[in-house]
């Protein structure tokens, strides 16, 4: 299963995939869900709603596509995900703990952890000399947890989005 961060999300309706430009990926999106391809999870879903645009709008209609975390394994794998990063604190710009630990990011990989050969998908770079904030990718590395970009995902799951109606 591909876990979206909503980086993937935002960035594509303000770029490449705009919901009007390109309704193809988001119809991608949602079908992929329901096959039980693509997924993400509630603080990203939560993140989402809190804008005041046609995204926050589309995450309130999809609620399905946002998985819990209120589940033990992922609870779990938060603490876990939660000490390692605290344990990095002293390498990092002051804040960047609290930052990280506020948002859907640690559970987004505190989930990838608790389903077997997930992949987190993030646009995040992976930096092990970055100190001004916790990646994904690095703390994916750590535990193991793969990821990859929106591109990559759409290459591998053999996405196409064709015009119609000439």
């Amino acid at each position: 299963m591909y876990l979206l961060d909503s980086n993937t999300l935002i960035e594509a309706k303000n770029r490449y995939y705009g919901m009007t430009i390109c309704p193809g990926y988001w119809a991608w999106v949602l079908r992929s869900h329901v096959q039980g391809v693509v997924a993400s999870i509630d603080t990203v879903g939560d993140e989402l709603k809190r804008g005041n645009d046609e995204l926050a709008q589309w995450a309130k209609q999809h609620t399905a596509l946002f998985l819990p975390i209120s589940d033990d394994a992922t609870q779990s794998a938060f603490a876990q995900v939660a000490a390692h990063v605290a344990s990095q604190t002293n390498q990092m710009k002051p804040g960047a703990l609290d930052e990280f630990l506020s948002g859907a990011d640690p559970w987004l990989i505190a989930k990838a952890m608790t389903l077997a050969g997930s992949v987190v998908v993030t646009h995040e770079q992976f930096n092990l000399q970055m100190r001004r904030k916790f990646s994904i990718p690095n703390v994916c590395q750590h535990f193991g947890v793969q990821w990859m970009d929106t591109f990559a995902v759409l290459g591998h799951t053999q996405a196409n989005f064709v015009l119609s109606g000439e």
